[in-house]
């Protein structure tokens, strides 16, 4: 297969075409051409073509370079407006964070009263609701 322009395709897209050809017994190749001037971001998707066969590293990078676009909303790429965190080199502590969460919402406990994770629930339905429209249902 050859791919011409491939300087101009996304992440995943070059990773599905790849995909598509080389599944038989028989050897097969994947020509990714480019025209002469490249991009920076497109000699770096070119490259992590070359270096990895990983979806899961293509996906990871193409996090990267594009960012994750809105959660609440119709932007598919780009960095969210988040005013702390950074989803690639936070993502351990958003993790942790996660984890917590959960443990919170998970029931009262010694540390915890049962009034307090109530305060904090309604808390934040209450921001939710106002900055996104959310509506609870069940």
């Amino acid at each position: 297969m050859v791919i011409e322009h491939a300087d101009r395709f996304g992440l995943a897209q070059l990773h599905q075409l790849r995909g598509r050809i080389g599944r038989g017994a028989a050897k097969s190749y994947c020509v990714l051409m480019h025209g002469g001037k490249v991009t920076e971001e497109g000699q770096r998707r070119l490259d992590a073509m070359v270096r990895t066969t990983d979806g899961f590293q293509i996906a990871e990078l193409d996090l990267e370079l594009r960012g994750p676009g809105e959660f609440f909303g119709t932007k598919q790429a780009g960095i969210p407006s988040f005013r702390v965190a950074n989803l690639i080199r936070d993502r351990q502590l958003l993790e942790a964070a996660k984890r917590e969460a959960a443990w919170v919402i998970a029931g009262p406990n010694r540390e915890i009263s049962q009034e307090e994770i109530n305060r904090a629930l309604k808390h934040m339905r209450a921001l939710w609701q106002n900055s996104y429209g959310l509506v609870e249902v069940g």
